[in-house]
């Protein structure tokens, strides 16, 4: 009997880090793969990126619409729900051997807590981190103990989830799944980009990715100060899309604003992951409060700002300076940045969150793991 994963997907950010897992889960003789793609993969709002899921043609087993055209925290809050009666029926027919998450979206809530209550173990990539200004850091760390079968990113954060309780034989330092594209496929040249996006890359040009704060009451306090900044300086500005969360229909309407008043401005709704890393590599400067900015510009050296408290608390490389959400200081450190020297000093940054090789581990962790009623008792250690 083949052994039945279900692989929760709700957005690109995710699907991104979960392709090369998926990709090769899919074609093991001894795995049946089935996709559940939810959220955002199913809003227009958000691009309906169910549809990269479909190129790639990766299995999708069910399409579960869930996430409300809200901006609000209620909006949030309801979303769990919907998709927890969504998420509750599929899985409820479909008794899967094994449950499949990545990260920390607070939408996980839903698919960790079926699970827990159809009695269905569960796989977690990336927990042990820590983003001291999002609820995403709770979020994570209540999955990581609803979770039976652990593949962290760092060393330092395997060892923060054995320090939860957790049985360390069942966690494993694999590395971010993201970083397995560099390895694995062929990345765009510069021309190619130019062309397909209708981009000048001879320009300086600094990518944006920022989302709302959501362990802040008011989501969006910091952006005055960002768009002041970004406002002050000459440079292309290429903008990502804000993750849905509360706030991010006002962020997107300000980023809309900010990029019609420019010229040499532009924003996506979605890039696929192949045109994502190949842009980021070819950029002068990254500023934002997103994941990608700490995980995955080490890859490149990419002199990156990280801006306000959203990232607090996780690990980082050389090529990462930290800048509070003040017009002066994210001015002040993004100069750092440009500078020659800074940059000169990022010849052998290293990347913590890994070399590429993470789909590898988790794939034979996943196909050889004994799974057994017994995966689901937890024993304390004192």
């Amino acid at each position: 009997m083949k052994r039945k994963i279900a692989a929760i997907t709700t957005s690109r950010a995710d699907y991104s880090h979960l392709y090369w897992p998926l990709r090769d889960l899919s074609i093991h003789p001894a795995i049946d793969l089935r996709i559940l793609a939810c959220g955002s993969h199913v809003s227009p709002e958000f691009g309906h990126t169910v549809e990269q899921i479909e190129l790639d043609r990766l299995p999708i087993a069910s399409r579960i619409e869930c996430l409300l055209s809200s901006d609000t925290d209620i909006g949030m809050a309801k979303t769990i729900g919907i998709a927890t009666l969504g998420l509750a029926e599929v899985l409820g027919e479909m008794r899967p051997d094994l449950v499949l998450l990545i990260g920390d979206r607070y939408e996980l809530m839903a698919p960790a807590c079926v699970a827990l209550a159809l009695r269905i173990p569960i796989a977690h990539i990336e927990g042990g981190e820590i983003t001291e200004g999002a609820i995403d850091d709770t979020v994570r760390n209540a999955i990581t103990k609803m979770s039976h079968i652990h593949f962290t990113a760092t060393a330092l954060a395997r060892q923060r989830v054995i320090a939860m309780g957790e049985d360390e034989k069942r966690v494993h330092w694999c590395g971010a799944p993201s970083l397995d594209h560099l390895n694995r496929q062929r990345l765009r040249t510069r021309d190619e980009l130019e062309r397909t996006l209708g981009l000048d890359l001879a320009q300086r040009s600094i990518l944006v990715a920022y989302h709302p704060v959501t362990i802040m009451r008011d989501t969006l306090q910091e952006v005055d100060s960002l768009f002041k900044a970004l406002d002050a300086l000459p440079d292309q500005m290429l903008f990502s899309y804000p993750n849905a969360d509360a706030g991010s229909r006002a962020l997107r309407e300000r980023t809309k604003l900010f990029v019609a008043g420019r010229k040499n401005a532009r924003m996506w709704v979605n890039l696929d992951p192949v045109t994502y890393w190949s842009l980021l590599k070819c950029m002068d400067l990254f500023v934002g409060n997103s994941s990608s900015g700490i995980m995955e510009t080490p890859a490149f050296a990419v002199p990156t700002v990280n801006v306000g408290r959203r990232q607090k608390g996780r690990e980082r490389a050389r090529n990462i300076i930290d800048a509070e959400p003040a017009t002066e200081s994210i001015l002040g450190k993004i100069q750092i940045a440009k500078s020659v020297s800074f940059r000169e000093s990022l010849d052998d940054v290293q990347n913590p969150y890994g070399n590429g090789t993470a789909s590898r581990k988790i794939v034979e962790v996943l196909t050889t793991a004994p799974i057994s009623p017994e995966i689901l008792l937890k024993h304390r250690r004192c």
